[in-house]
């Protein structure tokens, strides 16, 4: 993380025509230098050393904007620029985010603060910053068009305004959304409660992701901003397995983990492990009446979900999507169902023209996991990360709750693999297998079968393809 004078590029470091032209007449001094931060790693949390104190969160595979205190006001710089997120380690993508980072810094404020966010621009089009979920003046809420124009490229505005109600919320574009949150404009937005809030607990942990989706083909490195619905790579905060890191945490850690939606679907978020409760949405926390133990909570498009639990089990526990397929990288949409096909016969022959072909699909997708297969160059394997016991077949929007009972307090460090006590560990059956007891209910249902067929018929349907005479789009 550093600041960085020139920051314009080539226009050099910020002109006094541009500062009198396009920052509010507020500002009471020069613009807070922008904070830069290319490193994809979850950073320590940042303790506030000016304004009112507060718990602060950890963003996994992020970190949180530094200000600077002006006059009893909380200042903020955003860079909004293009970027390169390394999505996983040896897999870079060209986005757009802020301050070096896609999704862009997470901004920490206390309930009343009073807020002056800078925003410059240095993408190749126009842009507004929308603080989704925030109480504000009509002309701060950012949708381009119509409550500001657009920020032109390599201007600067100004948003001010008080954080008026506690709770955990996001930024993103309001101008040209299609490409720009494509392209992975976002970031997360925490509101502390400024004392002791009867709806909000307080805790030892507290992270906080978005979620993000991306269509980037393999051996390319820009994402395709005209996908709706096929995209290939679901990720938590532009990172997918195994380079999402771990939420580390203490045995009996009060434990909250806040998570915002920005792709084009929703996502069952699944806890291993634990039960949590949800305590907060981005409309604030939820009456305690409204809630009710949970393993998995629903996340809309647009919505934040923020979950609660005792971590009291130790163990290395997955936390994932429950959409089977994202939890998978970069995939094709249109490859056939193989399964149980016997490929020996032609794959001999297929050998000895292409040396190096491979069977895939035949007995399932694990296969894949293991298999070093040559990938295009800036490509994550589909599935991938290696477990104390093997590959762990995931990939996406999936990692792991690590509890340990000597983490200290305050150390997010990685403490390894979970070395689980004797006896307590699936194993295999090497024993004889009892015949199975059958129910004495079990017969042909309710009614007989007329007219069955003296030998079964096993009906195979091909549909029909494209061509002179076909039905085509059928």
């Amino acid at each position: 993380m550093h600041s960085r004078r020139s920051f314009m590029g080539g226009a050099g470091a910020i002109t006094a025509a541009l500062s009198a032209a396009a920052v509010s007449k507020t500002a009471m001094a020069a613009l807070p230098e922008p904070v830069i931060q290319n490193r994809p790693d979850t950073m320590p949390p940042l303790v506030p050393n000016t304004g009112r104190p507060y718990n602060p969160v950890v963003t996994l595979n992020g970190w949180t904007l530094p200000w600077r205190m002006n006059r009893g006001v909380k200042e903020f710089h955003l860079v909004a620029e293009p970027v390169v997120r390394e999505m996983s380690p040896g897999f870079k993508a060209h986005l757009w985010g802020y301050n070096g980072q896609s999704p862009g810094p997470t901004i920490e404020v206390v309930e009343g603060d009073r807020v002056r966010i800078f925003v410059t621009n240095r993408l190749p089009e126009h842009t507004s910053v929308h603080w989704h979920g925030q109480r504000l003046p009509n002309g701060m809420d950012g949708v381009t068009g119509l409550n500001q124009p657009g920020i032109k490229p390599g201007k600067t505005f100004v948003y001010e305004f008080v954080a008026r109600r506690p709770g955990t919320f996001m930024y993103h574009p309001h101008a040209d959304e299609m490409t720009q949150m494509a392209m992975g404009m976002m970031g997360f937005w925490v509101t502390h409660p400024k004392g002791k809030h009867p709806l909000i607990d307080e805790v030892d942990r507290d992270y906080c992701f978005l979620l993000n989706a991306y269509d980037v083909e393999p051996g390319s490195a820009t994402p395709r901003i005209m996908t709706m619905l096929d995209f290939n790579l679901w990720s938590w905060n532009s990172r997918i397995f195994p380079g999402i890191d771990p939420l580390v945490v203490r045995q009996n850690d009060r434990v909250r983990i806040r998570v915002g939606n920005l792709t084009m679907t929703n996502h069952p978020i699944h806890l291993h492990g634990h039960e949590f409760t949800v305590t907060g949405t981005d409309g604030g926390p939820t009456p305690t009446g409204s809630r009710w133990p949970e393993v998995t909570t629903d996340i809309a498009v647009g919505q934040m979900r923020q979950v609660d639990f005792i971590a009291n089990e130790e163990g290395d526990w997955a936390f994932h999507c429950h959409k089977s397929h994202h939890t998978m990288n970069a995939m094709g949409h249109n490859v056939p169902t193989m399964i149980g096909v016997d490929h020996r016969e032609v794959v001999s022959q297929i050998t000895r023209l292409v040396p190096d072909y491979m069977v895939m699909g035949e007995r399932g997708m694990a296969d894949m996991a293991e298999m070093e297969m040559p990938l295009p160059d800036n490509t994550a394997p589909m599935m991938t990360g290696a477990g104390p016991f093997g590959s762990v077949e995931m990939g996406g929007m999936f990692s792991v709750l690590k509890v340990r009972r000597n983490q200290k307090a305050g150390d997010y460090s990685d403490p390894g693999w979970f070395e689980q006590p004797a006896g307590t560990r699936a194993y295999e059956w090497t024993g004889a297998l009892a015949a199975p007891a059958r129910f004495a209910a079990e017969g042909q249902g309710s009614m007989r079968p007329v007219a069955r067929p003296a030998t079964d018929v096993e009906v195979t349907v091909r549909k029909p393809t494209a061509g002179p005479g076909r039905h085509d789009g059928h």
